[in-house]
This record gives C-alpha cells, structure tokens and sequence, in this order.
C-alpha cells in the first residue's frame, strides 16, 4: 500500500492494518513534508544567495548527505563552469548528470569503506591544487564524517572503521565522537582548509548537529584552521529549529494549536521516550514537535533498525492502549541507520499489533517489527539533513 504527500514527497508503507485514521496519518505526513521543504538543500542555499551577497568562487565543495541538494540551489552559471569535488552517500546522486568539470563520488554511510577514504584523497588535492587568488565556496552537511576521509599518517581503515564502529554500538556523543574522529584524521577540524594557498573561503552548511558549529558539522570538515592566512566565512543555511518552526506554522494554518516545540532529543531513546511520553501523557490536547538526535545502545549482533524506529516503538510502548495519542517519528534525511526507512508511525495498537516487540527492541530490530506491522515511514533521500523529528498529535478521546 503506498501513501503519497502532497505534490511529490512519496512516503511508502509497508502493507499491513493501520489504525490511525486517515486524517491523522495526512496531518502527520503533511506537516513532517513543510518540515523537510524548509531545509531542503537546494531550497536554502538558493534563499541564502539571494538574499545575501555572495562572490561568484572559482572553485566549489559540495560534501555531505545533502551535497547533491545544495549544488542544486547554487546559480545555473556556476553549477555549470566552475570546477566542482562532490561526495554524497551512496543513491544519493539519483539521475543527476554533470560535465567534466565536476568530480562526484557516492560513498559509504554510516561505516566508511574504502570509497570513503579515495574520496578524502581527492578532496585534499583539490584543495590544495586551489591555487593563490582562488576563491573557495564550499557546502557542507552532515554525513561527511563517515562519507569522506584523509587519514594521519600511521592511521589505517580498520582503525577508522572500529572507532565508527565503537561509536555506534555505545551510543557515544557526538562531541567525544569527533574528538576521536579529529584525532585520526587529516582532514576534518580544520584539517582540510589548512592546505588551502587561496584568497577567500566560504561555507554554507546545513546543520546536523546542536548548536550548529562548523567545528561540529561532519567532524569539522569546513572548519578553518588555526591559522588562517585567508578571509573565512560560513553561515548555517538550515537548521532543525527552521523545521519545527514550519511544523509550527503548518500546523496553525490548520489550526493546530502547538503545545510544545523543543529540540532536546539528545540522551538514549529509553530516556527520550520517557520524557517525551510523560509530557504528551500529561499535558493538554494538540500538537508536540521535538528535534534533535537520540543514541542507542546496541547488543552484540544487533538487528535491522535505527535510533528513530527505535524511539517509535519505546514511545508506542507508552501509549498502548490509548486512542488519542498518534505520533510519527523520522529522520529528515530520509534514513534511519542502515535501514531504508525514515523512521516510522506509532499509535496504541503499534507495540501489540503483531509479536515480538518486545523482543525487537531488546535486539534493536526495531526496524524489521515496524516493517512486519506496516508503520514503516520510507521516503528516500531528502535532499537535506537537520537531525530527527518527533511530531505527535493529542486529540479527544
């Protein structure tokens, strides 16, 4: 059975009873779909060019999940002459063609393989074959940490796959995660533009992360050193709080009235599920909208799932029972680990639909139960990459 958003955002679900009405599931599509409008690549770099004075550069990095997007938003004029290095996560270049001024690689994510670090190879020749007068725009978005890489000399794949690794089975922090990242690589935290012989450097970046620091973003892979012997500007074109606040104006042409908007989704998803289920729980009827990105913990041979489904069915743990809570939770990039969802829908009759919930969290096979149960959310690439959405509707019971 297949769901379609309005004017070209598939969202597919597996075939399987779904007991939201169908005015629910619209409402929760239609205002994740405003959400991933509003910082859709090529959406705001073009807003951001326009509206602000940018030099024509002589040469252009797209890097991360949303390169691709991005390099789209940029005037035609440039897309089309000026040398180009682009490095998006595998299907993510789709039916894109480009002349022989672009390099495009599509490569690994979330482990980075072998792609990941022949591309970092490229990207640091390309910059520091930039040559003196040269003028430097790059766009940046999360993903680049795994899907590019240069490493310290000393340094081979294995360490870079089992710090990865490590970092996904601990549910590690994203700041003690580019610390060790940066640590091993010679080209994120400022390491890559330390090579730049150029006049000027800008960066447009969408952000994947709290706070939105270039230091941040794809371990700091548009950061500038700490010496920088050039002009270096960077502004952040799109954001998760841009996404909940066009849920918000979404849901208030619908008149939806929002209860809460937070982006404080930054712990484990059993201590995010608790939160969030005990404020909806207790609180009045209407819409509750969170962001951010929540970790797991994984079991040795984990299952098929990610931290969005995983938090879906915590959440649907909750409210079992219950008929007036209805919630989607999905990652804007349109992938939740090494899955194809998004994420997924939950209600009352989610975690006791079929068998084995309980069973699917524990292994974090989240993902296969959601797909058995048809609450899978599947939209493809985005074109962006702002972190995770929670979006819950309370209503009568």
């Amino acid at each position: 059975m297949q769901y379609d958003l309005p004017k070209g955002f598939p969202v597919r679900r597996t075939t399987g009873k779904f007991d939201m009405t169908t005015a629910q599931r619209e409402t929760l599509l239609h205002l994740f779909r405003k959400a991933v409008s509003s910082v859709k690549g090529d959406i705001s770099v073009r807003n951001w060019v326009s509206d602000h004075e940018v030099r024509r550069p002589t040469h252009i990095i797209a890097v991360g999940k949303a390169a691709a997007a991005m390099l789209d938003g940029l005037p035609d004029d440039w897309r089309n002459t000026i040398p180009t290095y682009l490095v998006t996560k595998t299907d993510h270049l789709e039916n894109r063609a480009f002349g022989n001024h672009v390099e495009a690689f599509e490569t690994s994510h979330p482990i980075p393989d072998q792609t990941s670090l022949d591309a970092g190879e490229g990207l640091r020749s390309f910059v520091a074959g930039c040559p003196t007068g040269s003028h430097l725009l790059m766009l940046v978005s999360g993903g680049a940490s795994s899907l590019v890489e240069h490493l310290r000399p000393g340094v081979g794949r294995a360490d870079l796959v089992a710090l990865t690794e490590t970092a996904l089975a601990e549910g590690m922090d994203i700041g003690e995660v580019n610390k060790r990242r940066q640590a091993i690589s010679a080209i994120k935290g400022g390491g890559l533009l330390a090579s730049f012989k150029g006049q000027q450097v800008d960066v447009l970046a969408i952000s994947d992360v709290a706070g939105g620091s270039i230091s941040v973003i794809g371990s700091g892979i548009g950061a500038p050193p700490e010496r920088t012997g050039f002009p270096y500007k960077c502004s952040v074109v799109a954001s998760n709080a841009v996404a909940r606040d066009a849920i918000m104006q979404a849901a208030n042409s619908l008149g939806i009235k929002t209860i809460t908007n937070q982006e404080n989704m930054y712990a484990d998803v059993l201590e995010v599920a608790a939160r969030i289920a005990q404020e909806i729980m207790g609180g009045p009827e209407g819409l509750y909208v969170y962001g951010g990105e929540p970790t797991v913990v994984l079991p040795r041979n984990p299952g098929r799932g990610g931290r969005n489904q995983a938090l879906a069915l915590e959440l649907a743990r909750y409210i079992i029972g219950r008929n007036d809570i209805v919630g989607l939770v999905a990652g804007t990039d349109g992938t939740d680990g090494p899955t194809h969802a998004a994420g997924a829908f939950l209600d009352g009759v989610t975690f006791k639909k079929m068998p084995g919930a309980e069973k699917a969290q524990k292994r974090a096979d989240s993902g296969e139960y959601l797909s058995r149960t048809g609450d899978a959310v599947i939209t493809g690439p985005t074109g962006t990459n702002v972190m995770d959405l929670a979006i819950f509707l309370k209503q009568p019971s």
